[in-house]
């Protein structure tokens, strides 16, 4: 499967409405769906915030220009909220997964997707 099709699936859920799929590191997409691009600073703050959380703790998560309250921080995954809406995102071994989901989506719905996604993908030696 492409990594396209991952992202396609994510949206094709009807809980996510953007998806991406970064190399670990943050400095290569390999995917996108409806236009979700993070500029080099928001893909670069996100992929250090796995191994060092105090930036994102200290100012937020940033996608797209928009600023997320931090609501969970690990070495696997960073959550974020704006008012209604979320980006859930899950690093795995060689990925970082990347999934916004609109108002009217329960958080928890949109997580276990990607979530799932990412432990597909860890099962896979990705």
């Amino acid at each position: 499967m492409s990594w396209q099709a991952y992202t396609d699936n994510l949206i094709s859920t009807g809980k996510i409405d953007k998806a991406a799929i970064y190399s670990r590191a943050g400095d290569s997409v390999w995917a996108q769906s409806n236009n979700l691009t993070l500029s080099g600073p928001e893909i670069s703050e996100l992929a250090r915030g796995y191994d060092d959380p105090s930036g994102l703790q200290a100012n937020g998560l940033h996608l797209q220009g928009q600023k997320y309250f931090l609501i969970r921080n690990d070495e696997r995954s960073i959550y974020g909220k704006h008012d209604a809406e979320g980006v859930v995102t899950v690093r795995t071994k060689q990925t970082i997964l990347i999934g916004h989901y609109p108002a009217g989506v329960q958080a928890g719905e949109a997580t276990t997707i990607v979530e799932k996604l990412a432990d597909y993908l860890i099962s896979v030696g990705f």
